[in-house]
């Protein structure tokens, strides 16, 4: 007696798979150089870019090699380029990032002289690579970051790089209501077009590594007085809401690839554009896997970006942003 036939499936996903066309076709998010800002870091005092070990392939820049970087983002389309500073000279208040003539502020007026509206120049607004501590503020007299005296400083950081030309600036420091400080610093100062990129959910991740090395941290201690706990997603919304509540222009997420469930999270509460940083330790571990022939590369970054994206970041922070962009215009 012959055996039943097999019920041939009626439902075949695997129709829409057939051809590579076919695929892009049907594919429900797209990666695109408009959605990617490269974060770069400009050292004072440098005569040549130098290499940063953890990080293969990222600099710090000179000056000049900074302008390169960010005329390359511009005919790219990026969506933007994220300037850190690194001085030469680091004290416990962190001068050097008030300074009008301070690295950073010389890197924003010497990036947005070079590519005017092409590029939108954006401004990391911290004390950490300032304080010859490392913290994000200014320390009270036990030694604990003073919430309330860094806001001070903040705004006062965010004239400076108004002056400067910034179109957006980054306030990272987790301090409580720092938007709302620095949105009143911008408007009060006459800077009312100056956006607000919040890094609202920013947590306290060992993911930040090879960073410390990319702006030479004096970090002593740790920040988990004002970072977020890696166990808590709810608190990250939150911290997105009261963000736009208090003027954000645009939210973020930091890092990116173990907070893709908090991306998701933000985007879902939210209606302003959301950021997520795919950050130093998440870039390291792909290229040091990379270089040990474990993992194919190219398909390994093109992934973990799309995977950021699918999670609802309208814009991805990545080292990998112009090397992306290249490969998607061909």
């Amino acid at each position: 007696m012959s055996p039943d036939p097999i019920e041939r499936p009626v439902v075949r996903p695997r129709r829409l798979r057939t051809t590579p066309a076919l695929r892009r076709a049907v594919a429900e998010t797209s990666l695109e150089a408009r959605q990617l800002i490269l974060p770069v870091f400009v050292r004072e005092g440098l005569s040549e870019p130098k290499p940063i070990s953890s990080m293969p392939g990222v600099v710090q820049h000179t000056r000049s090699s900074l302008l390169a970087a960010a005329s390359e983002a511009a005919e790219l389309g990026l969506a933007g380029i994220m300037l850190f500073g690194i001085p030469e000279h680091k004290d416990a208040v962190g001068s050097a990032g008030v300074d009008p003539d301070g690295v950073l502020n010389r890197a924003v007026a010497d990036v947005k002289a070079e590519v005017g509206d092409a590029l939108p120049v954006m401004a990391d607004l911290c004390l950490d690579e300032f304080t010859d501590h490392g913290h994000c503020g200014v320390l009270d007299a036990a030694g604990r970051v003073d919430n309330d005296a860094t806001l001070e400083v903040y705004a006062e950081m965010a004239r400076a790089q108004a002056a400067a030309g910034v179109d957006l600036v980054g306030p990272s420091g987790m301090m409580d209501g720092q938007v709302a400080v620095v949105r009143q610093a911008l408007d009060g100062a006459g800077h009312t077009d100056v956006a607000v990129l919040a890094y609202s959910a920013k947590y306290a991740s060992a993911f930040f590594g090879p960073f410390r090395e990319a702006v030479d941290s004096s970090l002593q201690g740790d920040r988990r007085t004002y970072q977020q706990d890696p166990a808590n997603g709810r608190e990250g919304v939150r911290e997105a809401l009261l963000d736009v509540a208090e003027g954000a222009d645009v939210v973020m997420v930091k890092p990116a690839l173990a907070y893709l469930d908090v991306v998701r999270r933000v985007r879902d509460a939210v209606d302003v554009p959301v950021a997520a940083y795919n950050i130093s330790g998440e870039y390291a571990m792909v290229e040091a896997a990379a270089a040990n022939g474990w993992i194919d590369r190219d398909a390994a970054i093109l992934e973990t970006l799309v995977s950021i994206r699918r999670a609802g970041a309208d814009l991805v922070l990545t080292y990998w942003a112009a090397e992306a962009a290249s490969r998607l215009l061909r």
